[in-house]
């Protein structure tokens, strides 16, 4: 008989953490420290997934990755969460920014995956897609928020540029100062105006990006599940259950210390250069496979490395940015029927014109479109949501080719538009 699981976890685990956690937290007394935190969010992040899972026609649109972010947010917002646990949730998630060791642990790990030609072909394709898509959701997008009455630069720039910046740190800040300095109004003004057209961009790139998903199970022909490419093969093996059985230890280790190293070089290249780091990291990353310089037994233990965090960590990491960095009030903000209208049109656009020029380019379409829907996102966190509903962690490396690198074009491109119209 199968085990009972709730996510990765056996049910007399869950039971046993969630009834302690239960306890401190009635008697006020949770711990801060890293293995109480760490069982927060592994219980709040598996429920949710779970219950994601398990409800009809939501499961099969990535409702899992859905509600293991909404539902926190939802939750800390109504007050059903105690402040304890939002602190701190709130607090590990931010002082130890673990967001960028998952996406450190699953970028390096990925491409050392590819096959070398696929890799470069693979990047090098994308820029089409992803081009043509954003110009497309542009013109939409505009059309549609002027139709509504919005207006077409009050759309352009406060609805369609938003939703294709880069998320909120790298896309919506930057975006905001830059707006301020030329219109002369406030910042937090501005600010507050094109967050939650971010947030409800990313909902939507998460909804479609799980339908996307459904849509490859029915056609196979049209996605690689997870390759981006016709003929791509991975070089390690598919599934945790066929590494091989006697990897050393030692190699996983090396393998989750060599990501960090790459990460610093990221992180000094974002010093020196002020690209950011994650983008310095993956262009490091593939220049250590295109060298070779990643041995055979370095490249299988960063893919258990991969694995492990894909597996375990993902819907703790969601939960996580749920709690501490999805603001209910923000979300529900954007939801006027003209703006909804608008977001929807423009990330529609956007990810049809990606799995159009996918096949044209012999790209997979569902994989392209998944990858596309990624400019959509809300940075970082907004890749890990897409996806995980999409089930396709392996695109991580493209999927952060669109969000920052397009989404810094993007930005880029708005500033300079605005200035010069006035």
């Amino acid at each position: 008989m199968k085990a009972v699981r709730i996510g990765v976890i056996p049910l007399p685990v869950y039971l046993i953490s969630a009834g302690v956690l239960g306890y401190l937290l009635a008697r006020g007394q949770l711990p801060t420290e890293i293995n109480v935190a760490i069982a927060v969010l592994a219980v709040g992040g598996f429920s949710c997934a779970e219950l994601g899972k398990r409800l009809p026609w939501i499961n099969r649109v990535g409702g899992a990755a859905i509600f293991a972010t909404f539902i926190p947010s939802a939750l800390v917002y109504y007050g059903v969460l105690p402040t304890q646990l939002v602190n701190l949730v709130t607090d590990f998630t931010k002082s130890t920014n673990f967001l960028y060791l998952f996406i450190t642990a699953i970028i390096v790990g990925s491409i050392l995956g590819m096959d070398r030609k696929v890799l470069v072909s693979g990047f090098l394709r994308i820029f089409v897609p992803l081009a043509v898509g954003s110009i497309a959701a542009g013109l939409v997008g505009t059309l549609v928020g002027t139709l509504f009455g919005l207006g077409a630069k009050h759309t352009l720039f406060f609805l369609v540029i938003p939703i294709m910046a880069g998320g909120v740190g790298e896309g919506a800040i930057p975006l905001s100062a830059g707006y301020s300095e030329i219109l002369h109004q406030p910042q937090g003004d501005l600010f507050a105006e094109v967050l939650p057209v971010v947030m409800l961009g990313s909902l939507t790139a998460i909804l479609i990006s799980g339908g996307l998903n459904l849509l490859g199970k029915r056609y196979p022909r049209l996605t690689g599940e997870g390759r981006l490419q016709p003929g791509e093969h991975d070089e390690p093996q598919a599934t945790m259950e066929e590494l091989p059985a006697d990897l050393p230890v030692n190699d996983i280790v090396a393998a989750g210390i060599f990501a960090i190293s790459l990460y610093l070089l990221g992180l000094l290249c974002n010093k020196l250069f002020g690209l950011p780091a994650p983008v310095s990291m993956l262009f490091i990353t593939v220049l250590v496979k295109l060298t070779g310089l990643a041995s055979p037994r370095l490249q299988a233990g960063s893919f258990f490395v991969f694995r492990f965090f894909q597996v375990g960590v993902t819907y703790p990491l969601l939960f996580a940015i749920g709690v501490a960095m999805t603001p209910w009030q923000t979300l529900m903000a954007a939801f006027v029927l003209s703006k909804v209208v608008t977001i929807i049109a423009t990330v529609a656009t956007l990810v049809a014109t990606g799995f159009i020029v996918g096949r044209w380019v012999n790209l997979y379409p569902i994989d392209t479109a998944i990858v596309v829907a990624c400019h959509s996102g809300q940075g970082g966190t907004g890749d890990v949501a897409i996806l995980t509903a999409a089930n396709r962690m392996q695109l991580m490396p493209f999927a952060q080719i669109a969000t920052r690198i397009g989404g810094a074009i993007t930005v880029t491109l708005a500033l300079l538009l605005l200035a010069h119209a006035g």
